[in-house]
């Protein structure tokens, strides 16, 4: 399971740790490296997880890497992908412009390099409680690698619609209706690109009030997609 930019295995295991223990499988979180390594980390820890077949995880920059990385990997090494909050498709930035969560990232990390962490943490006082509490908890881990981390996370490809199609295996992608970090749009073009895949979706209040849902939503994903060769849209 791999962390989206800035986040940590602590955040996973209040996601998913419950939901997969209700089908039975059990969470591995490896620590993300706190700098500007942070993604080879992600694909470290992938290529030292055994021969497969694994259930790959991830949230945010955790889903770009772990769908580029299910890509590559020899056939029957992947046999599913839960993949929640995806925040764009093939490079960050293009001529339309900058996906909205590379943008924040880039942010965050200017004022991180600005005054460190606490200017980063005082910054996110607009937003709701439940999430400045989480995120001043988890960049403090980072310390001074918290800019390049991010950074790095706002560079990083993210798979392509060609990629995308080429995962044959089951595929359940997560999303919220109303996060503009990781828009909806996102999640449903992924959807439509995988050839086995589910979409399912909650909100952000509910999300915030229950991190489980979001886990709980991915794992549903990924149950329907493993029932049926068409992706499932839930209205």
């Amino acid at each position: 399971m791999l962390p989206g930019s800035g986040s940590d295995e602590r955040f996973l295991r209040s996601v998913f740790a419950g939901p997969l223990a209700g089908i039975g499988v059990e969470l591995v979180a490896p620590a993300p490296r706190r700098g500007a390594d942070v993604v080879a980390g992600y694909r470290a820890a992938l290529d030292a997880a055994g021969p497969g077949p694994l259930l790959v995880r991830g949230i945010s920059l955790g889903a770009h890497v772990a769908a580029r990385w299910a890509a590559a990997a020899p056939r029957g090494r992947v046999a599913g992908l839960l993949l929640a909050l995806p925040a764009w498709t093939g490079e960050p930035s293009t001529s339309s412009g900058t996906a909205p969560a590379a943008l924040a990232a880039l942010v965050t990390a200017a004022q991180a390099r600005a005054g460190g962490v606490a200017a980063a943490v005082a910054a996110t006082a607009g937003a709701p409680a439940w999430l400045a509490a989480e995120l001043g908890r988890a960049w403090a881990g980072y310390g001074a690698g918290l800019a390049p981390a991010l950074e790095a996370a706002a560079a990083e490809p993210a798979p392509t619609q060609g990629e995308l199609r080429g995962l044959e295996m089951p595929v359940g992608v997560a999303a919220l209706v109303d996060d503009p970090v990781h828009p909806l749009e996102v999640a449903r073009r992924w959807d439509a690109a995988l050839p086995r895949s589910a979409l399912v979706t909650t909100r952000l209040a509910t999300f915030g009030a229950d991190p489980e849902s979001l886990g709980r939503a991915t794992v549903l994903a990924w149950l329907r997609a493993g029932r049926a060769r068409s992706a499932v849209r839930p209205g």
